[in-house]
């Protein structure tokens, strides 16, 4: 059987990874590699950049016989130019994205990978056919809570809530504050610790460049609350605090709503990593409902989905038994281990490449997922 070159185009510096790209591509070339398929970087840029330029690329492609170029995120003019003259030497394209719509790269290429099916079906009908799902897979399903605690949180022996982002949130959208009984940890895109009155000016920054007076209020009262912890965000850190954690949290601002004429606002379109992160090292999550964590959630047996301050406040109080924040934890585990692993996304990825190099390079079509060889190792 011939052997599929195949290239990937990628949104960061492979020295210096954004999450998409650690995810969407390189944990997938241990699995590419083992189900014969040869993958190579073939653009790295020296820092992230969504609208590269690629011009005269083609002609290296071309001449180094790929069969297939894979662009992680990237799009704009040079881009789709580059697309249209890979077409044109018949060399297959996809289109790899993970929150936004792009129909003219959908157009231009040979396949669109998206995270959600919420995200596939927000194509044009025509397009659908060529959109094919292809979740984030869990990163380190080994890792697993251990010891579960038997408080029920007062505020002197206080349960603890985990929160992962990718932001430098200046306020907790929904809750503003966590009750009492309850210590936040977030884990986000914060600098190590400043000293005392650079960390005070940049507060007295923040508050003020909110628009309206509910607003710095609500920042104020995020920003001095004895219950909020802020870290610097790395993936050793994320799973060793969500390990010691109790709650795991994922509260969305859905500002702007989402008008039906409009393209969806980029809430409705994140990706269940975040909430499937938690969920696989057992933690019993409350999270805002959005459309792609209300098909994992059942309430109240694997999660929590709430979406007003009532909601957050009762799903909460729900979590101070011991007993049911294990039991949801651990049936929150059983839902994501198998369904949003690497294995699984990486079989999906490798069911799409194998489906439009099947003309390309004469593979037989009907090759199901379950005969793709798993990296060794694993």
């Amino acid at each position: 059987m011939k052997r599929i070159k195949a290239g990937f185009v990628l949104l960061s510096n492979s020295l210096d990874l954004m999450p998409s790209t650690r995810i969407a591509v390189f944990n997938m070339f241990p699995y590419l590699t083992a189900a014969n398929i040869d993958p190579h970087v073939v653009f790295d840029p020296a820092r992230g950049n969504e609208i590269p330029t690629v011009d005269g690329l083609a002609e290296q492609l071309i001449a180094e016989k790929f069969d297939v170029i894979v662009f992680q995120k990237v799009h704009g003019p040079s881009v789709e130019n580059l697309v249209r003259e890979l077409c044109g030497a018949g060399i297959k394209t996809v289109y790899s994205v993970c929150d936004l719509v792009d129909v003219a790269m959908a157009t231009a290429t040979d396949a669109t990978l998206v995270v959600t099916d919420y995200l596939k079906h927000q194509y044009p009908p025509a397009l659908l056919s060529k959109i094919h799902t292809v979740h984030d897979g869990i990163e380190q399903p080994l890792i697993k809570k251990t010891e579960w605690s038997s408080l029920r949180g007062t505020r002197r022996n206080k349960l603890r809530a985990i929160l992962i982002t990718s932001a430098h949130l200046d306020r907790l959208p929904i809750i503003v504050t966590p009750p009492s009984w309850l210590e936040l940890t977030i884990v986000g895109r914060y600098t190590p610790d400043m000293v005392l009155f650079q960390r005070f000016r940049s507060g007295v920054g923040t508050v003020m460049r909110q628009k309206t007076s509910a607003a710095r209020t609500e920042c104020l009262r995020f920003l001095t609350s004895p219950n909020i912890r802020r870290v610097t965000w790395s993936p050793d850190v994320a799973y060793s605090e969500m390990c010691r954690a109790d709650i795991g949290i994922i509260p969305i601002d859905t500002n702007p709503e989402h008008c039906p004429e409009a393209a969806a606002p980029f809430w409705k379109v994140k990706s269940e990593n975040r909430l499937t992160m938690k969920m696989c090292v057992g933690l019993p999550v409350v999270a805002t409902p959005i459309p792609s964590y209300e098909p994992i959630i059942k309430q109240g047996v694997n999660g929590f989905l709430a979406r007003t301050a009532l909601d957050w406040k009762q799903s909460l109080e729900e979590l101070r038994d011991p007993a049911v924040r294990r039991g949801v934890g651990e049936n929150a585990r059983e839902t994501v281990i198998d369904n949003y692993s690497m294995s699984a996304q990486a079989a999906s990825l490798i069911d799409v490449l194998n489906h439009i190099m099947i003309e390309k390079c004469g593979l037989e079509d009907g090759r199901s997922r379950s005969k793709w060889p798993s990296p060794p190792g694993w």
